[in-house]
């Protein structure tokens, strides 16, 4: 029987350099970014450890293995079978965003996205020559949706493209198949691309499934590109590996035309990492983590039903991420900024999310129980 996977100490984090434990003082909490907290899986470090003593730190050849890696995970764990002879290797998923734009936009076009978003794809759309455009996700009272009507009205207004999140972040939102095969419609109907940021896919919460854009209709695989990484989900932000995914010939063409360079920026350790990660020797770590995470989802509705019980919180679907409605307890459009300075603890701010995001926090639940208790009680207390 898998038990869940335990989070380091504190004081073994705090001797960490990432930007999760640089950022602030050892008397702030940090939950602010999406990194956790638990030791790596054993086949990543094997893989990491072995790669130094033989001195393997060279440049990242163009098939390290990630694709064919990646299309196992796939097809053990989410249901699909993508062929690895139509993905590239790049350094993280917003990279691969950037590059994909700049083949299938004009300068000046507009690209759709659905916030509350990842902040990062407000500054992706320009920098491909793009202008974003906000089309809020609906919030049906019990969850989060893709508003298909206004995404519809903006691709019919000339919307070149739209940035899919799925598994969607901050909300942690699993997008319906329905919804995906609707998306993927509209799209070809209007000769639109979607771009799917599929990052945090391999955490589904407990019996939740996630479905993969390209997967869902011939109609998706034409029109549409994903780009993937065992980033988020084995802690591997630093490292530098993501892999871009197409699913027919035509995208497939896109991918070859993109510059050498584009492979080139994926760091050989990340590719390294990635392999082991996506093997199967794994599967149970990622489980292992999973059942942790699915215990900090609850005990944050627990947490804030004792300790903040005006707060609006949704158990997320997938991922690792608790989206924190805070706007009842007037502390203004972000109040992450009180809570840095007054209750010592680092969260990410709301309307860095766009549309949405006013009143709101996001927190990272990958992290010892106790560490996610002692930060919403120091909230609390702002009460």
């Amino acid at each position: 029987m898998i038990e869940p996977l335990r989070a380091l100490p504190l004081d073994e984090l705090r001797k960490r350099s990432s930007a999760k434990w640089r950022s602030y003082p050892d008397d702030v909490i940090p939950l602010f970014v999406a990194e956790t907290d638990y030791p790596l899986a054993p086949a990543i470090s094997a893989a990491l450890h072995e790669a130094v003593s033989r001195g393997d730190t060279g440049y990242t050849p163009a098939d390290p293995g990630a694709a064919v890696a990646y299309a196992s995970f796939a097809a053990r764990r989410l249901g699909w079978e993508p062929d690895p002879g139509r993905m590239r290797i790049t350094g993280d998923v917003i990279m691969g965003v950037v590059e994909i734009l700049r083949r299938i936009i004009e300068p000046g076009d507009r690209v759709v996205v659905t916030p509350p978003v990842y902040p990062p794809f407000f500054e992706a759309v320009p920098e491909a020559g793009g202008i974003t455009q906000s089309v809020p996700l609906r919030d049906t009272g019990g969850g989060w949706e893709l508003d298909l009507g206004a995404i519809d009205a903006a691709f019919r207004e000339g919307a070149r493209a739209i940035l899919l999140c799925n598994p969607h972040n901050p909300t942690g939102t699993i997008h319906a198949p329905d919804a995906l095969r609707a998306l993927a419609e509209l799209a070809e109907r209007h000769g639109a691309v979607v771009v799917s940021d599929e990052i945090h896919a391999p955490l589904p919460r407990r019996d939740n499934v996630v479905t993969p854009f390209l997967s869902v209709s011939d109609a998706a695989a034409r029109c549409g590109y994903a780009i993937v990484s065992a980033s988020k989900a084995f802690n591997l932000a630093g490292l530098k590996c993501a892999i871009m995914v197409a699913a027919s010939e035509g995208t497939h063409a896109v991918l070859r035309s993109l510059p050498e360079e584009v492979s080139w920026r994926t760091g050989l350790f990340g590719a390294l990492a990635t392999v082991a990660a996506l093997s199967p020797e794994s599967d149970a770590w990622l489980d292992a983590q999973a059942l942790a995470i699915d215990a900090n989802t609850e005990l944050l509705r627990t947490l804030l039903e004792e300790h903040l019980p005006d707060a609006g919180y949704r158990p997320p679907d997938a991922g690792y991420l608790g989206w924190v409605d805070l706007s009842r307890y007037g502390w203004g459009d972000a109040p992450a900024r009180r809570i840095l300075r007054e209750a010592r603890v680092a969260v990410h701010s709301g309307p860095a999310f766009g549309d949405g995001g006013a009143g709101h926090i996001r927190l990272t639940l990958g992290c010892a129980p106790e560490v996610l208790t002692e930060a919403i009680e120091r909230i609390a207390v702002l009460r």
